[in-house]
């Protein structure tokens, strides 16, 4: 990439965002934040129970993953956040205009299967259709690319940052 953004790396749980955020962040050369580590106590106290959060529950993180964002604005960086619903994405883009999403997915029974070979995660597999039910994938019209999961997560993040570095290619106009 040749500008220096703020890359969400958003997903469902068990998408691998704690484990190819870092790795995209390394290959960025820019800092990586864990998303989780903005959740208050709270929060992690009612998805340990099995409780999906509410929306009450998200703004007061996504603020605080925003405020991260906006401090790395022109400087680059790399944070996770499930980012599910636009309305969330909006929120952060409200905060750090420039920030970009890296959208990881992939095929149900390969997420839910890392998300059960986890160990000392608070997010149970259960809480996993609850995610599935809320996502709004990427719409045209927002700065993202989409990345399947399958594979290493070297191979995810390379991928990652080929298709991140293609928002930055200027695009031939299309000849009619």
């Amino acid at each position: 990439m040749s500008t220096p953004h703020v890359v969400v790396v958003m997903g469902v749980a068990g998408t691998g965002k704690t484990t190819v955020g870092p790795l995209l962040a390394a290959a960025l050369g820019v800092p990586y934040a864990e998303g989780d580590d903005f959740h208050p106590p709270a929060n992690i106290a009612k998805m340990s129970a099995g409780t999906p959060l509410d929306d009450d529950d998200r703004w007061p993180w996504l603020d605080a993953i925003g405020r991260w964002a906006h401090g790395r604005a022109g400087l680059g960086g790399v944070v996770s956040s499930s980012a599910l619903k636009r309305a969330y994405r909006d929120r952060l883009r409200a905060a750090a205009p420039d920030a970009v999403f890296l959208h990881l997915t992939g095929e149900r029974a390969l997420i839910e299967r890392r998300m059960a070979d986890r160990k000392g995660h608070f997010m149970p597999t259960a809480l996993l259709d609850s995610q599935f039910a809320t996502l709004q994938p990427l719409g045209d019209d927002e700065a993202g690319v989409t990345v399947d999961v399958a594979g290493t997560p070297e191979e995810i993040a390379e991928r990652g940052v080929a298709a991140l570095g293609e928002l930055d290619r200027p695009h031939e106009p299309e000849l009619a």
